[in-house]
């Protein structure tokens, strides 16, 4: 039994590291440009996976996710092993390295998919960025018309039969 609670810290370790999947690849779809061949948009798209790989450090957001979630895993063990030997000893000092280390766990998780996230957004962009240099067919967001200026108001109602229409604007009586 004390064996099982020596491998049950790493086990939950591994099982949250295991939930921070993130893909290695461009998460927007392309489209291959006008008059482009699929050979010439295949080689444009290796490419540019290249140029975004290198822009966020040559590191995929999988890789950089579970990096940053075993760095917060090994701080929460080794404060919580400070705080439970400052509290109970030689004893304290294991029982706070595994709460510790199920604690830098949970929150190296949360850690490592938001900067999977941020590592895969600015993989996005410069992928789009490198496609659209190249004439292929990529995603944009909203609205392409310009907007009005102002909000269209329609013109006042014409006056009563019987009366005289108002003055223009800036013309007082």
């Amino acid at each position: 039994m004390s064996k099982l609670l020596h491998f049950s810290p790493l086990v939950a370790l591994l099982g949250v590291a295991a939930c921070t999947t993130i893909p290695t690849g461009p998460s927007v779809m392309v489209m291959p440009g006008t008059g482009k061949s699929f050979d010439q948009f295949r080689g444009d798209d290796a490419q540019c996976r290249q140029f975004a790989l290198s822009q966020v450090g040559g590191a995929t957001a999988n890789e950089t996710a579970i990096e940053s979630g075993v760095k917060s895993a090994a701080v929460g063990a080794a404060v919580g092993a400070l705080a439970g030997a400052a509290m109970g000893g030689h004893q304290g000092a294991g029982v706070g390295a595994g709460v510790g280390l199920l604690a830098g766990s949970a929150a190296g998780a949360n850690a490592g998919q938001a900067s999977g996230y941020g590592s895969q957004r600015r993989y996005d962009n410069a992928y789009i960025q490198c496609m659209y240099a190249k004439g292929e067919r990529v995603p944009v967001l909203g609205q392409m018309a310009p907007r009005p200026a102002q909000a269209f108001n329609p013109p006042p109602p014409p006056p009563p039969p019987g009366f005289p229409p108002p003055p223009p604007p800036g013309v007082m009586r």
